[in-house]
Parts: structure tokens; sequence; C-alpha cells
């Protein structure tokens, strides 16, 4: 498909991705951009002109592709848009009460008081996806243009490796590589700038990063991935506002992770769980472990008489601070969890993704200005990070997630000497550490554990839940996850790791079929939630996520 011609649009500014962090930048940029233009025309002074802002999104619609119900700090969103309670912002409720526990396999230990970093007074339980579908209009109505269903598929460079922009993913490509009669060909969009706001493990950030070496000298990420559900609950058994976070059960003491519940408005209870992706066992099962948790007797009283309404699960990046890459360079700035811009230890990012989207805004503005575009003229993005609270707040928990490599105990000794001692702990800073996969030891002849019984009522197998996250993908095109040598998967994985495939996927992409005496993985790509855990869990590193045509996935609603 190399001989394709494509049509090449320019325009000056370009967000990849409509999550919190992209359209926080573009919003800001824009304001930035119209209050210079304003002013120079009171005061005679140089106009910027007519700047193009365009965000791409590969989901059906803006806000599609979100699905986490979170504990937000509004900050951000305050400064952005001093009018957003008059705009109807989404906010679902401020926190109103707290639950910070510990579960044994059948018991609760509620903490007497909520460990600081776990204390939300002041911050609100938001709907991502409500949240995300707000705003997008608004940031539209301000001058921005957003196309959905245009996902990125690879980044396009001058000679000098500078980013000049994105080329999109074609349409109408059949299964077996051909074009079909409705074939569309992606263009090249070309960009000033271009700000990368993919979300966790994005497909082209992964290569930019790669390419660029811009992860040389930090540590390697880490990431966890986060299964939930949406409950509906008999009428006024939810108080909006009430957050819970447990430890312990069902997870081993060697797996890093955690619970959360959060109450939200019309009797919706947002619960889910989530999995350190550096685990051992390869064997651990994200989606199986929820289920568990689910079925735990406190647990499975407060879901008593509901209905699980959508599913969905994500990967959040854990590693922090020293697995930060270079987050801006020639042509381009990386912002929200591309960037790593989240707090593990408060297990919150739309802030400082927000934040993140509004300091790139800032460095692009001056950039634009002095119409320079290269690395020295970008770092200031990087100067206004490490000049706020956003360093000081990764910076208190840089080696948070280090902590638990010996296992949960030593973690929550270690992670609380880290918050007296503002974050050092007594080991000072931990950079020697390995890759998510790394960790994940062979199966030395263990049987696969026995299928999980689901009642369909409190737990519930993968595809049941796959289908309460409104997955579509056209299955006559080829698959997105691309396994990039099959014959590892038949001749080593089987007998090292039992094809750990298929019990890390929380969607039932991949199987194991039986074929000619041995096992083979089936890939089941139609089924994807678009979580990445395969990308970043496999141990060989031969899974390749790349985004499936425009439109595909899940489509969350209320999530």
């Amino acid at each position: 498909m190399e001989n394709i011609e494509r049509e090449s649009l320019e325009v000056d500014v370009l967000f990849v991705g409509a999550g919190p962090a992209s359209l926080a930048g573009a919003l800001k940029l824009r304001q930035l951009i119209n209050a210079h233009n304003e002013q120079a025309e009171k005061n005679g002074g140089k106009s910027l002109g007519e700047i193009s802002i365009c965000v791409i999104e590969k989901g059906r619609e803006v806000g599609a592709h979100m699905c986490s119900g979170a504990v937000m700090d509004i900050r951000v969103l305050k400064e952005l848009l001093p009018n957003y309670e008059e705009l109807g912002a989404p906010l679902e409720s401020e926190v109103t009460e707290e639950d910070v526990s510990y579960l044994t396999a059948t018991g609760k230990i509620k903490s007497p008081i909520i460990p600081p970093p776990l204390n939300n007074h002041g911050k609100y339980v938001v709907s991502l996806n409500k949240l995300i579908r707000w705003l997008g209009p608004i940031v539209e109505a301000a001058g921005v243009d957003i196309y959905p269903e245009f996902p990125g598929a690879a980044v396009l460079y001058d000679d000098n490796n500078q980013v000049i922009g994105v080329q999109t993913g074609d349409k109408g490509i059949g299964k077996d590589g051909e074009p079909r009669d409705n074939f569309e060909p992606g263009a090249n969009l070309l960009a000033k700038v271009t700000v990368f706001g993919e979300g966790s493990r994005g497909s082209l950030t992964k290569k930019l990063v790669e390419k660029l070496k811009l992860d040389q000298g930090r540590n390697p990420q880490v990431y966890s991935t986060g299964v939930k559900e949406i409950w509906e609950l008999p009428k006024g058994r939810v108080k909006p506002g009430f957050v819970m976070h447990s430890l312990g059960y069902p997870l081993p003491n060697d797996t890093y992770g955690g619970s959360f519940i959060y109450g939200m408005q019309n009797d919706l209870l947002d619960i889910g769980l989530v999995v350190g992706l550096d685990y051992r066992n390869p064997h651990t099962d994200p989606h199986r472990l929820f289920q568990q948790f689910k079925a735990h007797p406190h647990i499975a009283k407060m879901l008593e008489g509901g209905k699980m309404l959508y599913y969905g699960a994500k990967t959040v990046p854990m590693g922090g601070y020293f697995a930060q890459p270079k987050y801006y360079g020639d042509g381009f700035c990386l912002i929200g969890d591309s960037a790593s811009f989240l707090n593990s230890q408060k297990l919150k990012g739309i802030h400082l993704a927000m934040q993140s989207g509004v300091f790139a805004a800032q460095a692009i503005f001056e950039a634009l200005l002095a119409d320079k575009y290269d690395d020295a003229q970008l770092k200031r993005y990087y100067d206004l990070v490490e000049g706020s609270y956003v360093k000081q707040e990764l910076y208190e928990v840089r080696n948070f997630h280090q902590a638990f490599e010996k296992g949960r105990i030593w973690g929550l000794i270690e992670s609380g000497l880290q918050y007296i001692t503002g974050g050092a702990g007594i080991r000072g800073d931990l950079r020697n550490v390995k890759a998510g996969h790394e960790h994940m030891q062979k199966i030395n002849g263990a049987p696969d554990p026995a299928p999980l019984q689901a009642d369909k009522k409190l737990t519930f197998d993968k595809l049941t839940d796959v289908y309460h996250a409104s997955v579509e993908h056209s299955e006559d095109q080829p698959s997105h996850l691309k396994i990039l040598d099959p014959n590892i998967c038949v001749e080593r994985c089987t007998k090292e790791y039992g094809n750990p495939c298929q019990h890390f996927c929380p969607a039932a992409v991949y199987e194991v079929e039986e074929v000619n005496g041995g096992r083979r993985p089936k890939v089941n790509f139609s089924n994807c939630v678009h979580c990445k855990t395969c990308d970043i869990m496999d141990p060989y590193q031969i899974i390749d996520w790349v985004t499936p045509e425009g439109g595909g996935g899940p489509n969350y609603i209320n999530t």
C-alpha cells in the first residue's frame, strides 16, 4: 500500500486524540490566540491571523473511547472555563464520604483515618466519558476543528527527523490487505507542531519514542490495567460522591493494585479493579480477579439487587516521574498519559493530563509568535511543567510504584516512609527497575487454571462483558493486533509461559487453539476494547497494537 496517492492537508497545530489533555490544550491555545489577536487589533500590534487547530480522534465520536469514572481535581477546568457551572459541566458530585479498607478473603478492615494521599476532600466524582462528551462541543464552538473516525496511522518526518504531521488511517481495506470498492486512502496532515495525546501506550507515541530515543536514561514505563463495570442499583442505594478504595483480596501479595468504587448520580455505581502489569504469575487474569473481587461478601452485598450496564478496560501509566519520556522535540509535544502525567499514588491523572495540555498550548503559542518550532523553542513546555505544581506532585511520588516491587506489605511500609521523607523513602531514588513484562515468570509445567464459573448476575465471562462495551469492528479489515513472529507463540510461548495472552486480555481477544497436536493463539480482534494490555504485557514484546479502521472499538456512554 506504499504507492497510494494521498492528499496533503496543512494545519498549524495538530492534536492526535480527543482526550482531556488534547481538548484542554486545543481550547487553551485557541483562547491564547484569540486574546492576542484582539489585543493586537486594539493596539495596532501584529496579529497571528487565522491559525488552524485540528484534533483527530480514532473513536466514532468524541468520548466514545473514554470509559473511566474518576475522582477529579477541577482546578484546570476552573482556569479554562470559569463559567463551567453555567455551561453545565457534568460533575457527578463533590466527594461526600470516603472509605479506605483492606480486604481479606471474607472480611473488611476499614482504616480509622483516610490516608492523606487518598483524602479527596474538595475533589469531585466525575464520569470522564460525560466530561469529554460535554467538553468536545465547547472546544469546537471556540474554533477548533475536531474530526472523529480519523485514527493516526503513522508519524511523518522531514529529512532531519523533525515531526511534520501524521498520516491518517486508510478505510476500506479488506482482511486480505487489498482495497475494496469503498476504499478511501488516509491523508497526510501536515502541521507546524503535532501534539500526541493518545492516552496510555499510544501507538504513534510508542513508535516516536523508539525512533527518537525519547526514553533514553529514563526508567522503563510500567502500567496497570483497570477493569470496570457500571452498575445500576435500586433507587436510593447509591450516595453520589461516595468513594471507596481497597487493597488486599483478591490480589496476591506480589501483585500491585487495588479497587475503586465511586457513587454517581441516578443510582449508578462505578466499580473496578486495577492490576499492575508487572506481576509474576503468567496465569494472572485482571478480568477474573475483578469478578472474584465482586464476589467478596462485602462487595456482593453492595451490588445486591443491581444490574450491570456497562463494561470497560484501559491501561494507565504507573512509572511516574522517572519513567516520563522526553515530552517535547522538533515539531512535537507529548501530553497526558502519553507522557505519563499521572499520580500513581493517588490514582489521579485527569487534572495533570489537562494541565499538561495547557502548558503545551502556552509553549506552542510562544512558538507561533516566534515562528520557531524546534526542540529549543518547544523546551518551553518542559520549563513550564518543571516550574509548576505538576512537577511537585509527580516528584513527591517518584518512587511510589517501585516501592511495591518486593510485594504489598513492604510496599506499604516503604510508601509510608516516602510520604514522610518527600518521596525518598529509605532506599533513595529507585532508578534500576525492569519493564513490567520482564517480571513474568515461566510456568514450569503448571496447568492452566480452571475456567471462570460466572453466574451472569454478579459475575460475568469476558464475552458477556465485551457485549456491554458496545464494541464494533468491521471483521473485513486486517487485524490491528499484529503478532510480529507467530512462530514464537507456537514454539516457545506455549511451553514457557502457557500463552498468557489468553489470560491478560480482558476482552477474550486471544484464544488458544489445538492445531496438529500443538497450540497456537487465535486473535478475535473484533472484541478489542483498545486497552493495549497485550502490547504492554506480552513477554516477548511481539504483539504490536496499531489503530484499526476509524470508528472501530468500544462506544462508551455515561461510563
